[in-house]
């Protein structure tokens, strides 16, 4: 894989996880998380483990936010700052 692709990849991944932890909304912080997964299957995939992307997209991306969501739904959403 292009050693720049990776690396920006690596800085994405960074930005996700940070921005994950500050946003205040539940529901934006799930998707940001599923992005957060769906990038990291992309850095799998660029090391060759097909198996583990593949993985990583149906539970990390697809199903884990999902539930989030539907968690989320029936709770409060927003934080009490």
């Amino acid at each position: 894989m292009i050693w720049a692709f990776e690396l920006t990849l690596l800085v994405f991944l960074v930005v996700c996880a940070l921005a994950a932890l500050q946003v205040k909304d539940l529901i934006g912080s799930s998707i940001i998380l599923g992005a957060f997964s769906f990038m990291l299957c992309l850095l799998w995939l660029g090391m060759g483990a097909v198996d583990v992307a593949f993985t990583e997209a149906a539970v990390g991306a697809g199903v884990s936010t999902v539930f989030f969501i539907a968690t989320i739904l029936h709770i409060n959403r927003r934080s009490q700052d």
